[in-house]
């Protein structure tokens, strides 16, 4: 079975490949191990699906004409997505990884990862509660996720009590965030909802340190790992929040034995785990269980049992995620502070 693993290898969301490569081959492992997919051997073809990425979909069109892929499972932005949609929707599986705005219904396609209202609501709760902020200013890159997310954010600030005094798009690869940082001065904003993605919110970070700002201003992402964490540095994390299904410093049963199973493949050297790439290795995992779930099906209908319906699907997560039919992934969220380099979990939302 081949699978065509979508995921950005350049652009600005380049920095999420290398783990999110290493997490999906782990799982192929551990699938190949014992039966591989129902039965059947399965092998990566690793496709560059990043903002400058370009023929991609061409490139999937004469792979799906072909038959050349069974399935796809793609870690990246909703923008490419929709994209892809265009070419594979319907006509093979396609399992969606990472966190994303909600709102998937194409058949044939599972969004697995966390939605912008499960992360969003409780965290601007935790922040108003603790921090009290009453001016937020938004900041995102110019696409489908940061719109969608503004829209919900501003509602849950208003119901906050507090108000949205900016909003802020940027292209991809902005690079001079001077006038921006402006009006987050000018506005005299206390706390900033980050919506860029990769290398654009290293280098808005970067620039918010070296202006001053991060000391006495609060800001909120729903898209940062580790790697990012890196690139930022520690001097430039000072009240920077994230709220996210995944950390590397979970302390869960499930990450402490997905953590060892990737040290233990990839040595101390593995590429540094944050929530993206760890999202392919469950887009992977669920991607059996649903092969798996079909074949129980058939053979269910076969003996004629069809009336006992299909339970909901369980597979291998580091986070303790679960589908629960009906297009609902069940996926829990914390928030965390940046300390240093690494994330310190404060509590699940």
């Amino acid at each position: 079975m081949t699978i065509a693993l979508c995921v950005p290898l350049g652009g600005a969301a380049g920095l999420w490949g290398p783990c999110a490569l290493a997490s999906a081959q782990l799982a192929v492992d551990e699938l190949n191990a014992s039966s591989g997919i129902t039965g059947r051997p399965c092998r990566l073809l690793t496709i560059n699906a990043g903002d400058d990425a370009r023929e991609l979909d061409a490139a999937l069109t004469d792979l799906v004409d072909d038959g050349a892929i069974d399935a796809l499972v793609g870690m990246h932005t909703s923008a490419v997505r929709l994209d892809l949609l265009k070419v594979v929707g319907g006509q093979i599986p396609f399992v969606y990884t990472p966190l994303y705005e909600g709102g998937e219904r194409t058949p044939g396609v599972f969004a697995i990862g966390e939605t912008t209202r499960h992360q969003l609501q409780p965290a601007i709760h935790w922040i108003s509660t603790q921090r009290r902020p009453k001016r937020w200013f938004f900041v995102g890159n110019d696409y489908v996720w940061p719109h969608a997310t503004h829209r919900l954010a501003r509602r849950y600030v208003l119901d906050a009590g507090a108000e949205v005094v900016g909003d802020m798009y940027l292209p991809f690869g902005g690079g001079d965030y001077g006038e921006v940082l402006d009006a987050i001065r000018k506005r005299r904003a206390d706390a900033v909802l980050l919506s860029l993605i990769g290398q654009d919110t290293i280098d808005f970070n970067r620039a918010f340190g070296e202006a001053g700002l991060a000391a006495h201003i609060v800001r909120l992402s729903c898209a940062l790992g580790e790697n990012e964490l890196l690139g930022i540095g520690a001097r430039n994390t000072a009240e920077l929040y994230v709220a996210s299904g995944y950390f590397a410093s979970l302390r869960t049963d499930a990450n402490l034995a997905f953590k060892e199973r990737y040290r233990g493949r990839y040595g101390a050297r593995a590429p540094t785990l944050d929530t993206f790439g760890q999202s392919t290795y469950e887009g992977i995992h669920f991607l059996a269980a649903l092969f798996d779930d079909a074949r129980r099906r058939r053979l269910s209908e076969q003996a004629g049992l069809a009336q006992l319906g299909i339970a909901p699907l369980s597979y291998r997560s580091a986070r303790d995620s679960a589908y629960a039919g009906g297009r609902v992934n069940h996926v829990p969220i914390y928030l965390a502070r940046a300390e240093g380099h690494h994330f310190e979990v404060l509590s699940p939302l």
